[in-house]
């Protein structure tokens, strides 16, 4: 097909917002048309293409094969489309867009963005943390840090370290003697959220029964990044990623009773649009990014920043 018989621009604008919405409805906000306008330019596609692309029903219109087939391909070229014009009208400045979830921004990014900033000076910054996960096709966003398994369909992903997880305590809480300590000598000890999923996969793995534990009334914080707080205080064991709190526990803020970690099963990625993927501030900040994580790697002793 030439460029002279393509499809007119609108109706194909109309058919990628209807299927993407499952919606004329939604398309029709979205674009700022009427309904009726937007079923119109999907029909002269439709007589254009010689197939239906929806079966009209009652309340709602479903994507025919052939509209299933169509859609992803031209949501695609339409990103592609966007970055482009995006790229074309911005040099490597800009505002850089960044999700991360709480723990990895507030305990490993915040502390080191300042050094790209340095690094980039014409790129600012904007750091949003959330531990949810954004969708990039409806929200401002141009990279995020995710954790998870990595599986996330149309997304360029870069592996950061695995999630993983140990006590850490303040130097105080251990015992004056010096003598070492057990596993199960923790669960006579104060724990920082002893309910929390780590401390169970932990005790988990070392055979050990948290059922055994007495109960008594404890402290239960709801992020990492308190938790921590409250373990250089002295309040308490807390289950930590190590990796996280590198300068805590290499300041002597805090130690790790046992030498080895538990993993998570999953890991922290840098992901971004795969058709954002030569735009210049998110090249600069993903090569930026990876160099200080093998800088990390270089002096960790988890074997997190390893792919499991």
């Amino acid at each position: 097909m030439s460029r002279i018989s393509l499809p007119p621009l609108a109706a194909v604008r109309a058919f990628e917002a209807a299927a993407r919405h499952e919606s004329f409805t939604r398309a029709a906000d979205e674009l700022g048309m009427t309904q009726a306008a937007v079923s119109y330019q999907i029909r002269l596609l439709e007589e254009r293409l010689g197939a239906r692309l929806f079966l009209r029903k009652a309340r709602q219109v479903v994507l025919t094969d052939v509209g299933r087939r169509l859609s992803p391909v031209v949501t695609g070229a339409f990103d592609q489309l966007v970055a482009a014009f995006a790229n074309a009208s911005e040099d490597l400045g800009g505002v850089l867009r960044i999700s991360a979830v709480h723990s990895f921004a507030a305990l490993w990014l915040a502390p080191r963005l300042g050094g790209f900033q340095i690094a980039q000076p014409d790129i600012a910054v904007a750091l949003d943390t959330d531990n949810r996960i954004i969708d990039f096709a409806r929200e401002e966003f141009d990279c995020a840090i995710r954790s998870g398994d990595g599986e996330w369909p149309g997304l360029v992903r870069h592996f950061l370290f695995r999630v993983h997880f140990a006590p850490v305590c303040s130097p105080a809480l251990l015992p004056a003697d010096g003598a070492p300590l057990t596993p199960a000598d923790l669960l006579r000890q104060p724990r920082l959220s002893p309910e929390d999923v780590w401390w169970i996969d932990w005790f988990a793995a070392k055979g050990i029964d948290v059922a055994e534990a007495p109960h008594r009334p404890s402290i239960r914080l709801d992020s990492q990044a308190i938790e921590g707080a409250a373990a250089v205080a002295g309040q308490g064991f807390a289950i930590l990623a190590p990796a996280l709190w590198h300068a805590d526990i290499a300041a002597g803020r805090l130690v790790r009773p046992f030498d080895d970690v538990v993993f998570g099963g999953g890991a922290f990625w840098l992901v971004y649009p795969e058709y954002k993927r030569n735009t210049p501030k998110i090249r600069a900040f993903r090569d930026w990014l990876l160099a200080r994580v093998a800088e990390h790697a270089a002096i960790d002793d988890t074997g997190a920043f390893r792919p499991g």
